[in-house]
């Protein structure tokens, strides 16, 4: 039985190139967004909210990474939930089942997350694809 586990986590390296990522793919489209990177509990590792996004998107960008690490899906997937009338959901405390959070695995194991909020769903999810692509 092993009572210790080696984690891998997303180092500010690994951060910067993700964020770097996101932001390539946002400004290559021509959108204004807000974009969070948060580590396997959800605590803030890089944020970034670009020139006239809303500020709205500020809070749904973290809360997208945050819901991705938590339930370690994307967070379209509780997106579906709700919208298949599983509405109790939305009582969860944090949840922001929105289209645009993805989780970041490695081996198998959930290390982070990123979210992006300030164009269409499937777009932000775009973005946050692209941060993700960029550890690979």
């Amino acid at each position: 039985m092993d009572l210790v586990r080696n984690t891998k986590m997303i180092t500010l390296q690994g951060a910067r190139k993700m964020m770097a990522a996101a932001e390539a793919e946002a400004r290559k489209n021509n959108w204004s967004v807000a974009i969070a990177i948060v580590d396997v509990a959800g605590n803030l590792l890089m944020f970034q909210k670009m020139d006239d996004t809303q500020s709205g998107s500020i809070n749904i960008a973290i809360g997208k990474a945050r819901t991705a690490a938590a339930f370690k899906r994307p967070t379209k997937a509780m997106e579906e939930i709700v919208a298949g009338g599983r509405t109790v959901f939305l009582a969860v405390e944090g949840l922001t089942p929105l289209q645009g959070g993805l989780p970041v695995t490695v081996d198998g194991q959930v290390i982070g997350a990123v979210g992006v909020s300030g164009v269409l769903s499937s777009q932000d999810e775009q973005i946050s694809q692209a941060a993700l692509d960029a550890l690979r």
